[in-house]
């Protein structure tokens, strides 16, 4: 006789965890789909942008490569023709650098992305960097470029532009110097330089200024190192990751990216003046997850005792605050402040590892 199994037993359903964040409640699944569909549309900007860079690229080639074609296949073709298109270069130059400048946008947002989600989520236990959410939050809010014009100007000319100048100045050179022969004197040089009513002395000289000018923009531009979407040594060596001899001894070091672009996000202080104390600071702790402090204040003017309600934000709350406030006391008066620094919980760490 065969005896029936015992009746299975289902196990109990596991909550899922809930990511609370400023009084919104999101599932853990929810929270990152949302962050995958996010991190595929910035991949997909950063995308965009940097073909727009190769285009503008191109045309710089192309034009360089015309214009050069043009000049030597005639013998009395004039030199101004690639003097025009150094300038017409110098065009596409600063159109580019404004370009990578919005590319660098995306991969700033990118690159936040990837040192503290998705590597935060491969090296258990999940714990992104506190200022992570803040960054990203702040730059969609108020976008604003990473890198200077200045580094975008320097890097996109020491990448391409540099080399499209060299061959430009050296055929130049060559154009005034060998074409339609060579030149038996400095003076027959000068002469062939001369363009209308400007001189040889003075077309060479504004010729070698901008070529000392743009050398110098390549090397003073160097040491700039707040481009995102660049992989290059950064702030010195970095310690070498563990070895698997070590982890398999339990040895462990705590990873960091090479190159995390992060900046310090503005830190503002708020003193709120309100007969309702207890109504603004549940709503605020409730609500938006900060902690409040209540001073007793006296008005100088009328000698009634106020509630002064004392709140550390950063720019990105100060709307939710607002509108909190005049929500539940309209006759409530506000002052938000910036803040040197504001370290402990929700904020950045007391202790730095």
């Amino acid at each position: 006789m065969i005896e029936d199994n015992p009746p299975f037993e289902q196990a109990p359903p596991v909550a899922e965890p809930v990511w609370t964040y400023r009084g919104y409640q999101l599932r853990a699944s929810e929270f990152t789909t949302a962050m995958v569909h996010f991190f595929r549309a910035e991949v997909n900007r950063a995308n965009v942008w940097r073909m727009r860079l190769d285009t503008t690229t191109n045309w710089a080639v192309v034009t360089t490569g015309a214009a050069l074609s043009f000049t030597f296949a005639q013998t009395g073709s004039p030199h101004i023709v690639i003097l025009l298109d150094m300038l017409l270069v110098t065009l596409f130059l600063l159109i580019e650098a404004r370009r990578y400048r919005y590319y660098e946008l995306w991969s700033y947002r990118v690159r936040l992305m990837e040192t503290d989600f998705y590597a935060a989520m491969l090296v258990p236990p999940f714990h992104p960097s506190p200022d992570w959410a803040e960054a990203l939050a702040e730059n969609l809010l108020t976008p604003h470029f990473p890198v200077s014009i200045w580094e975008a100007l320097g890097r996109r000319l020491r990448r391409n532009y540099l080399w499209i100048y060299l061959i430009l100045g050296l055929s130049w050179v060559a154009k005034i110097t060998l074409f339609p022969r060579s030149a038996r004197s400095w003076e027959e040089i000068l002469a062939r330089i001369t363009i209308g009513p400007f001189s040889g002395q003075l077309i060479l000289l504004i010729v070698c200024l901008s070529f000392v000018l743009i050398f110098l923009v390549a090397l003073a531009t160097a040491g700039l190192h707040q481009a995102a979407g660049e992989v290059l040594p950064r702030f010195g060596h970095l310690p070498a990751p563990p070895g698997l001899a070590e982890q398999q001894k339990g040895v462990r070091q705590k990873l960091r990216a090479w190159f995390r672009p992060s900046a310090r996000r503005q830190q503002l202080l708020t003193f709120i003046i309100t007969d309702r104390p207890k109504q603004v600071s549940e709503r605020i702790m409730e609500e938006m997850g900060r902690g409040v402090t209540v001073i007793t204040g006296e008005g100088a003017y009328t000698g009634r005792q106020h509630a002064v309600l004392m709140c550390a934000l950063t720019v990105t709350e100060v709307a939710h605050l607002k509108a909190l406030v005049s929500a539940t006391d309209p006759q409530a008066f506000a002052i938000v402040s910036p803040a040197q620094g504001v370290f402990g919980k929700g904020f950045m760490p007391l202790e730095e590892d």
